[in-house]
C-alpha cells in the first residue's frame, strides 16, 4: 500500500498559501518562472511510501543455502524440486587434481564449472590429501617416484594407510606450489563459491583421530599450508575445518570462515560423548571464533545424512536451530534422500527459511515526482530475517520504466553485506543444550540521495528496485517480497518525471 504525505512542513504551508491565492496572483507576484518554480518544488515535496509484503518462498541466493554433493542441481535425483540450490559442493584428492607433475588438470575442474555453471550454480570444493580408504589414497601417485615422503598410518582397525608426509621440506614445496598454481587459475573465478582450506588431516579435516601412528604436520607447517592458501586465494572465500583449535584461530585471523562437518550427531559415536553437545562447543570457544560469522561464513555438513537423525530419534527442530543460532550460511546433506516422516518437509523449509541471509524491503518512500537531472532521495527501512550476513558487496539499485521502452538503472551508495541478522549474544552451556530460535535482524534504515538522469523522458515511470551486483546493475539477490518481475526487479509504484530540457 502507498501513502502520500509532505515531505517538509515549510513546503507544505507554502504550497497550501499558494493554492489559496492562485495562479493569478502568484504570477503577479513572482512571475511565471518563480510560478513555475513553485509548482515543482511543491510537487517534488510529496513523497509516496510503499510498504512491500512480505514473502514467505524459499529463496535462491548466491552464496548461502542447501548444497548439493558431487552433483549439479539438474542430475541430483535426492533433491526435491522445492529445495533451491545454488552452490555445487566437491572434494577431490590433490591427486586427482595433479595427475602428473607439474600438471594440474585444468580440463578437469573447467568442465565441473561449466556443468555447474550451465545448472545455475557455483562450485565450492576441496582438496584432501590422507585417506581412510586402503589401496585409494589421495595424494598422487607420481608423489614418492620425485622424492616425496609418504607414510604407512593407521585409521581404528585399518593398516597401512598411505599418506604424505606433510613435515618433509620437499613434500610440503610441492603441495604448496600445487596450491599456488591452483589459485593463479582459479582465484576470484566467476563460477567459484569458496574454498574449503584442506589438505591436512583425514579427508582434510584437520585431525588425524583413530590412529595412533599418524601425526598432525608441526604447528609451523600447518601454518605455511594456511598461508599458502590465503597467498593464493585473495578475492575467493576460503573456509577452515572447525577440527584443528589452533589452525582455526589462525585461519579465522586471516579472514577464513569455517565449516563443520557432522552436524547432527547427538550421540553416534558414543553414548557419552557427541559432536553437538561436546566437541562444537568447545572448539568454537576455544578458538575463539564465536563471532566469526559477522565476517566469514559458517557452513555445516552433516553427520551420516538426515535420515540417520530420524531413525536415531533426534529432534529436527533442536538440531536444525543449533545450525542457525551459530549463523549458518550453507548446509550439505550429501545428496541424500530425505528422511520419511510428515514432519520432515516443514521442518526444512523452515529451516531453509533462515539459513543465510534473507532480506526484506519493510518500507521505501520515494518523492512522487522527480526531475531530470535533479538529485532524488529514497529512504528505506531493510531488515535481516534469515541467520547470517550476506558477506557480499552488494548494491541497492532502483529501475525507472515508462510504457515506451525507456530504461533507466540507478545505484545508490546503500550495499548489504554489514546487515546483521538476529544473534544469541553468549554462548552458554545452556544454549548448546537447547538453542533458542533466531529474532530477526534489527531494523535497517538507509537513505539513497540518486541523479535522475538528465536525458530522460518526461512521464509516468514504474520504480522498481533491486539488488544487483558489484560490477554490473543485473538483479542477482531474490528479496523476502513479493511481486519479483521476470528479470529480478521488484516493481513497487509509480512516479513522474518532468523535464524541460536546456534552460536559457
Amino acid at each position: 500500500m502507498a501513502n502520500e504525505h509532505a515531505g517538509n512542513r515549510n513546503v507544505s504551508l507554502s504550497r497550501r498559501r499558494f493554492l489559496a491565492v492562485g495562479a493569478g496572483s502568484v504570477a503577479a507576484i513572482v512571475g511565471a518562472a518563480g510560478q513555475a518554480h513553485a509548482e515543482a518544488a511543491a510537487a517534488r515535496s510529496v513523497v509516496i511510501t510503499v510498504t512491500p509484503q512480505e514473502s514467505d518462498e524459499l529463496l535462491a541466493n548466491p552464496g548461502m543455502g542447501w548444497q548439493t554433493f558431487h552433483r549439479t542441481r539438474d542430475a541430483d535425483k535426492s533433491l526435491p524440486d522445492w529445495i533451491p540450490s545454488t552452490v555445487h559442493y566437491a572434494r577431490w584428492g590433490w591427486g586427482v587434481l595433479e595427475p602428473e607433475q607439474g600438471k594440474i588438470d585444468y580440463a578437469f575442474l573447467d568442465g565441473v564449472l561449466e556443468q555447474t555453471r550451465r545448472a545455475g550454480q557455483q562450485l565450492a570444493f576441496r582438496v584432501m590429501c590422507c585417506s581412510t580408504s586402503p589401496g585409494r589414497p589421495y595424494h598422487p601417485a607420481w608423489l614418492k617416484d620425485v622424492g616425496g615422503v609418504v607414510l604407512a598410518a593407521d585409521y581404528g582397525n585399518q593398516q597401512d594407510l598411505l599418506i604424505p608426509d606433510l613435515d618433509d621440506p620437499f613434500t610440503l614445496d610441492l603441495h604448496l606450489d600445487f596450491i599456488k598454481r591452483l589459485g593463479a587459475r582459479y582465484d576470484g573465478h566467476p563460477d567459484i563459491d569458496h574454498l574449503d582450506l584442506g589438505t591436512v588431516g583425514w579427508w582434510g579435516e584437520w585431525h588425524m583421530s583413530s590412529s595412533k601412528s599418524a601425526k598432525m604436520p608441526s604447528a609451523d607447517n600447518c601454518k605455511k599450508i594456511i598461508d599458502a592458501y590465503h597467498a593464493a586465494f585473495t578475492k575467493t572465500p576460503l573456509l577452515m575445518l572447525i577440527g584443528g583449535r589452533e589452525c582455526l584461530t589462525y585461519a579465522a585471523q586471516r579472514g577464513a570462515g569455517w565449516r563443520a562437518d557432522c552436524l547432527g550427531d547427538m550421540g553416534g559415536f558414543s553414548k557419552t560423548w557427541c559432536h553437538m553437545c561436546d566437541a562444537y562447543p568447545s572448539l568454537v570457544r576455544e578458538a575463539g571464533v564465536d563471532n566469526l560469522w559477522k565476517t566469514a561464513p559458517v557452513a555445516w555438513e552433516t553427520c551420516w545424512d538426515m535420515r540417520r537423525w530420524v531413525q536415531e530419534g533426534w529432534s529436527l527442530r533442536f538440531i536444525f536451530n543449533y545450525a542457525l543460532a551459530l549463523h549458518g550460511s550453507y548446509l550439505n546433506n550429501k545428496s541424500a534422500p530425505l528422511p520419511e516422516g510428515e514432519n520432515v518437509r516443514p521442518e526444512v523449509e523452515r529451516f531453509l527459511r533462515r539459513l543465510g541471509y534473507r532480506l526484506v524491503l519493510r518500507e521505501l518512500t520515494h518523492p512522487r515526482t522527480l526531475r531530470a537531472g535533479e538529485p532524488a532521495v529514497l529512504n528505506m527501512k531493510w531488515q535481516n530475517v534469515g541467520s547470517a550476513p550476506c558477506y557480499r558487496p552488494y548494491r541497492v539499485a532502483y529501475r525507472l520504466a515508462n510504457t515506451s521502452g525507456y530504461q533507466a538503472v540507478l545505484v545508490g551508495g546503500t550495499t548489504v553485506e554489514k546487515w546483521m541478522p538476529g544473534s544469541v549474544e553468549t554462548f552458554t552451556d545452556a544454549f548448546f543444550d537447547q538453542p533458542a530460535d533466531l529474532p530477526p535482524g534489527p531494523m535497517v534504515e538507509v537513505s539513497d540521495r540518486l541523479t535522475v538522469p538528465a536525458d530522460i523522458p518526461a512521464g509516468r515511470y514504474r520504480l522498481a528496485v533491486g539488488i544487483v551486483g558489484p560490477d554490473d546493475d543485473r538483479p542477482v539477490v531474490r528479496l523476502a517480497i513479493k511481486g519479483r518481475d521476470k528479470d529480478g526487479w521488484y516493481p513497487l509504484g509509480e512516479t513522474s518525471v518532468l523535464n524541460q530540457g536546456p534552460q536559457p
